[in-house]
């Protein structure tokens, strides 16, 4: 772990700013990772689509190319199977001209429709949910999708960047929060695990071999990946940036003129990207449409939907 966070911090990530993002599935999801792994993937996938296109958002650049590292996770707090991703990427784009953009303050709760609209369409598409099970989901009040960001990480904390990195490839468990039962010292004969919370106040109590069973269903296949590098960081742009000498650039920071409100109100362009529509080219006569004003009060929009 500790030479993992070194080797990344050293040869992988650029001196930029960073961001811990994480993208969760509700519970409804997860049983679909646990027997078809490859999943996975394909779920790393969507979370970098929508980023991709969120960080892409305000840079004037056809080019701008923000990057990532992203780690599959499966498990939760308990070792429950819960497959997640934890995400370090570049809070904002790479250009070509030897730039990076830094991105207005993310609000993470924007990304969340998106991205549960690309893990529907990948299930689907795989067999694994139908219409019917999209159209339930679609229907709860919450969603059980969740996207986190965190703070911004500047190229100055060398220290914060490299913690990070080792967090995301840490264990399934940890040691310090295992305690081992002997079936001598145990009421019922059997061996025991009791594994503490992260924060010490509660604690679970496993039959050893249950503990083995759940711990086993983390051990990724052969061959499998488990952090994968997009975008700028990708393994062929890293390479194509060493062939032509330049990997070794260290880009000038660029503050983005796009105000965090701007940011936030230029939503038509993202969904454009994401669901390949543009939402505001009139269906009837294929005409330019223009927003006029934000909704945001709930009973004028009960009115509105109860009329349509």
């Amino acid at each position: 772990v500790v030479e993992f966070g070194e080797w990344l911090c050293s040869q992988v990530l650029k001196s930029v700013p960073h961001r811990q993002w994480v993208f969760s599935l509700p519970k409804r999801l997860r049983i679909y990772f646990l027997f078809d792994r490859k999943l996975l993937a394909k779920l790393s996938r969507c979370a970098w689509k929508v980023l991709s296109a969120y960080l892409k958002q305000p840079v004037p650049f056809d080019e701008a190319a923000p990057g990532a590292a992203i780690a599959v996770h499966t498990f939760g707090e308990f070792q429950q199977f819960n497959p997640h991703l934890h995400l370090i990427a570049t809070d904002g784009c790479f250009s070509g001209n030897g730039t990076f953009t830094k991105s207005p303050a993310p609000e993470p709760k924007d990304l969340q429709e998106l991205f549960r609209y690309e893990v529907f369409k990948m299930l689907k598409a795989e067999g694994k949910i139908n219409d019917a099970v999209i159209e339930n989901m679609l229907g709860w009040r919450h969603s059980g999708f969740n996207v986190y960001c965190g703070p911004n990480i500047w190229p100055n904390n060398d220290q914060g960047l490299e913690d990070l990195a080792r967090y995301i490839v840490r264990a399934c468990f940890s040691q310090e929060r295992m305690n081992y039962l002997p079936a001598k010292d145990s009421r019922d004969g059997q061996a025991k695990v009791i594994y503490k919370s992260k924060d010490g106040r509660t604690s679970k109590t496993f039959d050893a071999l249950d503990w083995l069973a759940q711990l086993v269903t983390h051990i990724p296949n052969k061959g499998e990946q488990m952090v994968r590098y997009y975008g700028y960081y990708s393994n062929k742009s890293r390479g194509l940036r060493k062939k032509a000498g330049c990997d070794d650039q260290v880009p000038a920071l660029i503050e983005s003129a796009v105000s965090s409100a701007a940011f936030r109100r230029n939503w038509a362009r993202l969904i454009q990207k994401i669901y390949q529509i543009d939402p505001l080219l009139c269906p009837k006569c294929q005409g330019s449409m223009k927003v006029i004003a934000f909704i945001e009060d709930d009973a004028l929009i009960k009115t509105i939907l109860i009329h349509l």
